[in-house]
């Protein structure tokens, strides 16, 4: 049997996933955990795609296990000079294989460190939104700081917890994901 981490890649976003992804976006669970947080017009999602085809500060990629799709990982504000950038994702399906989180964090950080010249991510994320603050902990991310009552939503003060993973980190913690993926799913 192939390894898990064999079967597991991210490829560039074409117009051909444009559908798909707008429906995910779309959808509440997604939704919910996210700064802008209401529907996405088709139209404003095109504009999205588009302005990604030419911004080299933006690098979007689509999580795929098996050749099917079932996420996104949204590199922002990247930073030549300083070598940083910001992270976001989701995985899409409700119904996604369980793991499919801890797989794409996997294959986006390998990314991120081993083929782009990135020596920080940095991360924030929404105070309420405890899966994704675990899931940042338990990929080895280090927390910075929170931003105290930073966005309004829905008439309510958000913390935003800030979250930073370093190139060296990855390097230590690589190995040690490795082997929690293969025991997990390789069994």
């Amino acid at each position: 049997m192939t390894s898990i981490l064999n079967r597991i890649t991210l490829k560039n976003v074409t117009e051909e996933y444009l559908e798909l992804i707008l429906n995910w976006r779309n959808q509440e669970h997604v939704r919910s955990m996210m700064y802008h947080h209401n529907p996405i017009s088709l139209e404003d999602h095109i504009r999205w795609f588009t302005s990604i085809q030419s911004d080299e500060r933006r690098f979007v990629k689509l999580f795929f296990i098996d050749n099917i799709p079932y996420g996104v990982v949204n590199l922002t504000n990247i930073n030549q000079h300083n070598q940083t950038c910001e992270w976001g994702f989701y995985i899409g399906p409700s119904d996604a294989p369980r793991g499919s989180g801890t797989l794409m964090g996997y294959s986006a950080l390998r990314c991120i460190f081993e083929e782009k010249e990135v020596r920080k991510l940095n991360a924030e994320v929404l105070g309420f939104n405890e899966k994704s603050l675990h899931f940042h902990e338990k990929l080895g991310f280090a927390k910075e700081g929170i931003l105290r009552d930073h966005i309004i939503r829905e008439n309510q003060l958000v913390d935003v917890h800030l979250y930073a993973y370093f190139k060296d980190t990855w390097y230590i913690q690589k190995g040690i994901l490795e082997k929690k993926i293969k025991d997990w799913f390789d069994e």
